[in-house]
């Protein structure tokens, strides 16, 4: 085996477990990867409370591993930056800016179509109550 290939897993059970400890990493040290997590519990929760329809559920669904996946992708750069250079760089910084600009537009995307999902049915449930 090369040294090019001594970090690469070897099967599909490993590459879960790695993948797994990836996931587990940003959520024990990414104050972000949390918040989005927290969140998007919250969002579930309220879409089964307001009972959203599958079809639109399912675009929170998606909208919501986005999102998680983008905020994971946000903090590889981040580390990978920081690996390459320990000392400021310009470059480094416009890679770190670029990649939680990203995050950014996800976030913002994410909350235009919950709020399209979720705010009229909340409107609604909320004036059935009164």
């Amino acid at each position: 085996m090369t040294e090019e290939n001594n970090n690469k897993s070897q099967n599909f059970k490993e590459a879960l477990g790695n993948a797994w400890q990836g996931c587990c990493y940003a959520f024990k040290t990414q104050k972000n990867f949390v918040f989005h997590f927290i969140i998007s519990v919250l969002v579930i929760l309220l879409a089964l409370w307001l009972d959203i329809p599958f079809e639109r559920f399912l675009f929170l669904m998606i909208v919501i591993f986005f999102c998680l996946t983008v905020e994971l992708g946000n903090t590889a750069v981040e580390k990978t930056v920081d690996l390459v250079t320990e000392r400021w760089n310009h470059k480094a910084k416009i890679a770190k800016d670029l990649s939680a600009g990203m995050m950014l537009l996800a976030s913002l995307g994410s909350i235009i179509v919950g709020i399209l999902i979720l705010l009229p049915p909340l409107i609604e449930k909320i004036n059935s109550l009164l």
